[in-house]
């Protein structure tokens, strides 16, 4: 199996795609703290991804159904319907903050764990 198309190099790819939406909604979020009316926007690919892996492991099970499984789900970016505050803005500063760093962790930890499998590949490639 190529090593750019397995399992685990996708989810990674999917991982980053995700992480990477998911930081520009907190900045959204962020930004318009202040926006009467605002709703915060959150981001998920979980569901999305458990179904379309568990389709694929109804058909056939193989390995590359799984791997186009991966590839295939769509990160979903969705408003959330609370609010918490009079001016019926959903945006709570301190808990985006929170997330900004935790994702901005998740980010450098995936960017890590990728680089480190592509200089594997450099290295067997350059022998």
């Amino acid at each position: 199996m190529d090593f750019l198309t397995s399992n685990s190099f996708s989810m990674m790819e999917k991982s980053m795609d995700f992480l990477w939406t998911k930081q520009t909604a907190i900045l959204d979020n962020i930004a318009n703290a202040e926006t009467p009316n605002y709703k915060a926007k959150y981001v998920t690919f979980e569901e999305d991804l458990r179904q379309r892996l568990n389709n694929a492991s109804r058909r056939d099970g193989k390995r590359s159904d799984f791997a186009g499984a991966i590839r295939e789900s769509n990160v979903v970016v969705a408003e959330a319907q609370e609010s918490t505050r009079m001016d019926e803005n959903g945006v709570n500063v301190t808990e985006q903050n929170v997330e900004l760093v935790r994702n901005a962790y998740q980010l450098q930890y995936v960017m890590n764990a990728m680089n480190s499998d592509l200089r594997a590949l450099r290295t067997a490639i350059k022998g």
